[in-house]
């Protein structure tokens, strides 16, 4: 993966992560209007961020695979060195 792509990947990680957040205060205070503002924030910033990605670098799930060839398969997987969702497991778990 090269640097742009995963400085675009670690924006999708930054901006799910607010979303996820944000809907754990919510599921709390409902009521918040302010919360409720900066939820539709993130939102889309987290839906920008992850098609930045995926006009850049790629689809991020398998739903996204819109090509004529199936080539979700296509580049290094995670234990080859490729840095995906799961992050980098070539260094976390290198077997070699």
């Amino acid at each position: 993966m090269n640097n742009r792509c995963e400085q675009l990947m670690q924006k999708v990680y930054e901006n799910g992560f607010a979303v996820d957040d944000i809907l754990l205060y919510l599921d709390t205070h409902p009521d918040d209007e302010t919360a409720l503002q900066y939820y539709y924030y993130v939102r889309n910033a987290y839906l920008d961020a992850k098609a930045a990605y995926e006009q850049n670098c790629g689809p991020l799930t398998v739903d996204r695979e819109g090509s004529e060839k199936w080539s979700w398969v296509n580049g290094p997987w995670p234990w080859e060195g490729g840095k995906g969702l799961c992050g980098n497991m070539k260094s976390a778990y290198n077997t070699r």
